[in-house]
């Protein structure tokens, strides 16, 4: 019976072992890559929301640094609320001056989509532009808000 031998009999590299060393490069060069210390993977750009509900309104807050109130678009839909914009980068004609050392910033379109409760009373929502937040308040339908219920007492003698 015969058996893969795990050492070479000749002395030449086959174009297996140069594809192999190869490979083994690429690895190297990409671990070095991804996985030092202070380096990230750019991902496409999806700002941070936050979600806060009180018993009278949910109110939807997006960071959205650097954009222009005109350059967010928010719908209410069948009961789905979806923010969208895009991001430009910012680039120059001509030559830059200068390297870039780190680039963070991450530009590009994005959309954000939330499924609203049925409280929410969808044709009065509002939203407003303040320092780079964009809050949307959502508010309740007064069936959904909470309400005080009387006790009443029977006295008896």
């Amino acid at each position: 019976m015969l058996y893969p031998t795990l050492w070479r009999t000749s002395a030449a590299p086959s174009i297996w072992d140069e594809l192999s060393s190869a490979r083994r490069d690429m690895d190297r060069a990409f671990d070095r890559f991804f996985h030092q210390p202070g380096t990230q993977v750019m991902s496409p750009w999806v700002p941070a929301v936050d979600v806060r509900e009180d018993e009278n309104e949910i109110h939807v807050a997006t960071e959205l640094p650097g954009l222009a109130p005109d350059d967010v678009h928010v719908t209410v839909e069948k009961g789905v609320l979806t923010i969208t914009g895009e991001k430009k980068q910012e680039m120059q004609e001509g030559k830059e001056e200068g390297n870039y050392h780190l680039f963070e910033r991450r530009f590009g379109r994005f959309e954000r989509s939330f499924t609203l409760p049925r409280t929410v009373n969808a044709d009065q929502v509002k939203a407003r532009f303040e320092q780079g937040v964009r809050t949307i308040t959502l508010p309740k339908a007064e069936s959904a808000k909470p309400r005080k219920v009387q006790i009443e007492a029977n006295e008896r003698r």
